[in-house]
């Protein structure tokens, strides 16, 4: 086990670019979208659906990389490994990561399908409909992982939407096994309802036997749990792993350690303009402090105020300082 840990957080994810779009709900319904989900589609409907949305912006995306991108913005050591192609969208993901300080090195894909992208139809509420196109992506493999960099990272932070791919599932457990034998702890995002029913019974024996600290927002663990509310889906996760942080849009959210149950209180910075990146960012601020040692309330109110800030603007990673942002209103 390395003596001294080079790196705070390693995230494995899809590596994807993400166009978002500004559309009320008669755009949505008319492009047979259920609003406020994800899809996944091939090249060709993502080139359709493209060429018939309006101007959009073009930001790096996918769950862990704005997680990792969060953690890298506040003064955190962040590396993240996910598959691109060696395309013009692949160069715009590759530069946007690294600028922020993230370290990525995996290498570009160079045959095979183009660099993967998700098209987000953001409505007025603020609700995002994502449609995903996977591509290059999902090539990823054991074979792409920097396992030297799995070794140096305190934690390990996963998403759950890497599930959709038996290869990225491979490399996902390969992962995490060498972490666990350099003394890193494993973190999971459940990242999508839709995802949590397609891969329910991979995702309980995964929290029960891998994970130390679980994130998911409230419809995602009660689908886990097919429970009836979420006190009842939180007294099911409570005691399956050792950490879950499970939150609630407005209600803010809460953390089950042990036998505790900590509050946290939402940040209101200002107008929802767009939910793209929350639970992301959220992610970001909670495993920022938690590999600075900090108390678990303390991770608590640092996500919640990173979730708070990317909300109230157009995509996933913060335009403003995040370290400052802290500075500002957690003394």
């Amino acid at each position: 086990m390395p003596e001294v840990k080079t790196l705070d957080v390693v995230g494995i994810g899809n590596a994807i670019v993400d166009v978002l779009v500004q559309a009320d709900d008669a755009v949505i319904e008319g492009f047979g979208l259920t609003k406020g989900t994800m899809a996944l589609i091939d090249q060709d409907q993502a080139e359709s659906l493209y060429s018939k949305l309006g101007p959009g912006l073009e930001t790096s995306g996918g769950s862990a990389a704005n997680t990792l991108s969060g953690i890298a913005q506040l003064g955190g050591r962040a590396g993240f490994i996910g598959r691109v192609r060696d395309d013009q969208l692949g160069t715009i993901f590759a530069h946007d990561i690294r600028a922020v300080g993230t370290r990525y090195e995996t290498p570009a894909a160079t045959a095979g399908a183009s660099t993967a992208r998700c098209l987000i139809l953001v409505s007025p509420d603020a609700q995002r409909t994502m449609c995903t196109y996977l591509g290059a992506s999902v090539g990823l493999d054991p074979s792409d992982l920097n396992l030297e960099m799995v070794a140096q990272a305190k934690v390990l932070y996963l998403e759950g939407y890497l599930w959709d791919s038996d290869d990225a599932k491979a490399a996902f457990l390969a992962a995490a096994k060498v972490a666990k034998e350099n003394g890193a702890e494993v973190a999971l995002s459940l990242s999508d309802a839709f995802c949590v029913e397609r891969h329910r019974d991979s995702f309980l024996e995964l929290v029960d036997g891998h994970v130390d600290i679980l994130f998911a927002n409230e419809m995602e663990i009660t689908s886990l749990y097919k429970a009836n509310s979420f006190d009842e889906a939180s007294q099911a996760v409570r005691g399956r792993c050792r950490i879950a942080a499970l939150t609630r849009s407005e209600q803010g959210s809460v953390i089950l350690s042990g036998d505790s149950s900590i509050a946290i209180k939402p940040f209101n910075l200002g107008p929802l303009v767009d939910t793209t990146g929350a639970g992301d960012l959220y992610a970001g601020g909670f495993l920022h402090a938690y590999t600075q040692g900090e108390s678990l309330e303390r991770c608590g109110q640092l996500a919640s105020l990173c979730a708070g800030q990317v909300v109230t603007q157009l995509g996933p990673r913060s335009q403003v300082d995040l370290k400052a942002l802290a500075q500002t209103h957690l003394n």
